[in-house]
């Protein structure tokens, strides 16, 4: 599979609330580039770590995808609903490095105001 398949694959299951979580290889890296800058090492930290955003989506389009060997990046577009809060919609950078057909390591670029 290639890389490109590879995220797609990611982004076609998380907007189907199928099984995206298979999508990520067991010792990944997280990291999120908001103030302060937050890693997370492995799968199951990784998922701990995201659940309530997870949570949260409503809908995803993946609005361009650049491809550069094993490495990728996506500009993305989140629907979000937290509870008793107007939906808003959230711009993403997220920037992906795959092997063997998982993603194995995330990291994103966002606005955060419109969390708090």
């Amino acid at each position: 599979m290639t890389t490109r398949e590879t995220i797609e694959r990611y982004f076609d299951k998380l907007a189907a609330k199928g099984e995206w979580q298979e999508s990520f290889a067991d010792d990944m890296v997280f990291t999120s580039y908001t103030s302060p800058t937050k890693e997370v090492k492995g799968k199951a930290a990784y998922l701990e770590a995201t659940k309530r955003f997870y949570s949260t989506i409503r809908g995803v389009e993946l609005r361009q995808l650049l491809v550069d060997g094993p490495r990728a990046v996506a500009l993305t577009r989140y629907e979000i609903q937290q509870p008793g809060k107007p939906e808003f919609t959230s711009d993403v950078a997220e920037v992906f490095s795959v092997k063997d057909d998982t993603i194995d390591s995330l990291a994103i670029y966002f606005d955060t105001a419109p969390y708090r």
